[in-house]
């Protein structure tokens, strides 16, 4: 055997001494090419898991922030939402955010499938990779609205508004910027936003703002004078781990943008990523600081939320020194907008600032400190190399002012949309629990179980209990009345 496989290696050898040298370099180069290409596609398969795993973030640091009562239903959400958005953009929301059709929407693509022509291009396994990609964008959307809803919403509107959200509102925002569609050229200039802080979080926090109108505070959040009152989540730690695991996955989800390993990139967008979170980090920290003379942990979390959100879309546009600026002024913005919105609004895990105000400040930050060497073709750089280097201040203050135009189109489309979906939810299947369905906690009342059953069920009501046991203090006496009804009919 051994034989056979050196007589067969030596004939190679000779065939390929033999080939003309124009011909092996050609087999040399297409075989280069192949591989560049299974290693470009791999980047992104792993970038995807990492933006995959941002759910279990979201699912932490919305049952960190979530009262006892209500840990469990946001399990029930987090799993529900990802089914729904997942099939509903594999129909339709995909073609509707292709590079196909006209400026408004994509026209090819939908319930993806191989040998399907899209664009002249068979689907193939890089076609793939991409379309998955930007599926779990748009779940990572979706996950930004509900942060607002916690502990009142009805769930049956979580999967109404996730179907019409990944086939229809998420879908015209990517084709709009990323797609072709109006906001990649306006006036001549393209709206740059490399990972999404408009298309991505902007996008999804302006659908929570909508829900938000509709559905109303908490019981309780408001004194009768109108003074807002704070409800804690029940565990920072959960918290904690929560924005980790987005702090992960926020590489996947800004340097698995650059498509490929081409110049290596995905490596500059990845440091511009880490410092920005650090900046965002210490930015909230020291502003909560100066204003309760305590270093908040929510808010420190939000610091790192919102730098990561500020840098996304200028991480693949700026220049090292540009990100801890972008981050600390997210960093800052997150904690006054989470006292402001706080005052009006019930936000109980800061959504509206840590990835709308946040989301606004980093789209406009790549007008601010977009670098020559890393811009779009047909952009302008940013503002700074206006007043301080030789770009043209007009043509910086232009690409400032496309910037702007993008954060204000995408905010009319998503609020108009999503606006009219909550208010037909409202009006017909209702958008809110009941008050007696609230004060027991979604878990019992809409889902039939308690996600954390010790803390409500006294140790004598277990099924084969020893009732000798005493209950414990502080324990209450018996669970409330509708999880007394759902436990019976059980």
């Amino acid at each position: 055997m051994k034989k056979r496989v050196g007589l067969g290696a030596a004939m190679a050898l000779a065939a390929l001494l033999i080939m003309p040298g124009s011909a092996l370099a050609q087999g040399q180069a297409a075989a280069v090419d192949v591989i560049k290409g299974e290693l470009d596609i791999t980047w992104v398969m792993v970038a995807c898991v990492l933006v995959l795993f941002m759910q279990a973030g979201f699912l932490f640091l919305e049952i960190g922030f979530s009262r006892q009562k209500n840990v469990g239903a946001g399990v029930a959400k987090v799993l529900v939402n990802l089914g729904v958005v997942t099939l509903a953009w594999w129909a339709v929301g995909f073609g509707i955010s292709s590079l196909t059709g006209n400026k408004l929407f994509g026209t090819e693509g939908f319930f993806f499938h191989h040998g399907q022509e899209i664009g002249g291009v068979a689907v193939g396994g890089s076609e793939t990779a991409l379309m998955l990609f930007g599926m779990l964008f748009c779940a990572v959307s979706l996950a930004i609205v509900w942060g607002t809803t916690l502990e009142r919403i009805k769930f049956a509107a979580y999967a109404i508004y996730a179907a019409v959200f990944g086939a229809i509102i998420y879908p015209l925002i990517a084709h709009g910027v990323y797609g072709g569609g109006l906001l990649a050229d306006v006036g001549g200039r393209p709206v740059m936003d490399f990972a999404g802080s408009s298309v991505v979080h902007l996008t999804g926090a302006v659908g929570a703002f909508a829900a938000l109108l509709l559905l109303g505070p908490r019981l309780g959040k408001y004194a009768p004078d109108g003074r807002p009152r704070a409800i804690p989540g029940h565990s920072m730690p959960l918290v904690g781990l929560g924005v980790m695991i987005l702090w992960v996955g926020w590489y996947g989800f800004n340097a698995g943008s650059t498509f490929g390993t081409s110049g290596n990139l995905m490596a500059e967008v990845a440091l511009n990523t880490q410092l920005a979170a650090a900046a965002g980090v210490l930015g909230a920290s020291a502003v909560s600081y100066m204003k309760t003379k305590s270093v908040d942990v929510g808010m420190a979390g939000n610091g790192a939320i919102a730098g990561l959100v500020a840098i996304t879309a200028p991480s693949g546009y700026v220049e090292f020194w540009a990100a801890p600026i972008i981050g600390l002024v997210g960093g800052v913005i997150v904690v006054y907008g989470v006292y402001a919105i706080d005052r009006y609004l019930d936000d109980p895990v800061g959504a509206l600032s840590a990835h709308g105000l946040a989301g606004i400040w980093g789209t406009l930050a790549v007008g601010l400190f977009g670098s020559e060497r890393l811009i779009l073709d047909g952009a302008a750089p940013g503002v700074w190399y206006g007043i301080f280097g030789d770009a043209s201040l007009g043509a910086t203050i232009g690409q400032l002012a496309v910037q702007a135009v993008g954060v204000a189109a995408t905010f009319t489309v998503v609020f108009g949309l999503s606006y009219a979906t909550f208010f037909a939810i409202k009006r017909t299947i209702g958008l809110r629990v009941s008050e007696d369905e609230e004060q027991a906690g979604l878990d019992i009342s809409s889902h039939g179980m308690y996600g954390l059953p010790e803390a409500f069920i006294p140790p004598e009501e277990y099924p084969g209990a020893d009732h000798r046991i005493p209950t414990p203090a502080g324990s209450p006496a018996r669970a409330p009345a509708v999880a007394a009804d759902r436990l019976s009919e059980a």
